[in-house]
């Protein structure tokens, strides 16, 4: 009896995933919880709907990209991967990683190249980008440690290459523990300059725009 119900459930849990990655990607979104309930009004979903993880919405939209916009995602990963690349150079003494959806390939053209530096002095990283003559903003930004342990880190924003870079700054010893992503929990991946190098060869050698490259710290 209760199968067709589960059944039900489970369509609307995927529709629920497409639409929000269909928002996304249109809209340039880059918050899963938003696009969810965003997704969820447009389609109609009662308050007992049971809302799609935030993994399933980012392999929805693996699959909406590959679909409908395989080229012109292909282009757009290489430049911001190439601008992620020309940050790193310019960052290269504070150790800086790649991460979020520019490293996993499922970046939107107006979505953020997200990097992590490392340095316990703000204002080092700050002289840095002054000295190379980019403008910059300082922020904050709430990253989780573990389940229930959230800290909040300095933030540089700038641009590269016409594309916008955030880069949290950690402490030195950050780079020992991951923070967790905000796509399944798990300690977020991160690459180093010659990951990112490695994997733009892949791409020029394969024309993929997934690729899960080398073991990264």
């Amino acid at each position: 009896m209760t199968r067709p119900r589960a059944t039900r459930g489970d369509h609307l849990r995927r529709a629920l995933a497409q639409e929000a990655a269909r928002i996304m990607f249109e809209h340039g979104v880059a918050d899963y919880g938003f696009a969810k309930r965003k997704a969820a009004e447009r389609l109609g979903a009662g308050e007992h709907a049971v809302l799609p993880k935030n993994s399933e919405i980012e392999a929805a939209l693996a699959e909406y990209q590959r679909l409908f916009a395989h080229e012109s995602h292909t282009q757009t990963l290489i430049q911001q991967r190439h601008a992620a690349l020309a940050a790193m150079e310019l960052l290269h003494e504070f150790q800086p990683r790649l991460v979020g959806a520019v490293l996993a390939g499922t970046a939107t053209p107006h979505q953020a190249i997200e990097l992590h530096l490392f340095s316990d002095s703000v204002e080092a990283v700050s002289i840095k980008l002054i000295d190379g003559q980019i403008k910059y903003k300082l922020a904050e930004h709430r990253v989780r440690l573990t389940a229930d342990h959230t800290l909040t880190y300095a933030m540089v924003q700038f641009v590269i290459q016409e594309l916008p870079i955030h880069a949290t700054i950690f402490p030195c010893d950050g780079i020992r523990q991951a923070p967790l992503s905000p796509v399944d929990g798990r300690p977020m991946r991160r690459a180093t300059a010659a990951d990112v190098e490695q994997i733009i060869q892949s791409v020029a050698t394969t024309d993929s725009d997934w690729i899960s490259g080398p073991s990264m710290s």
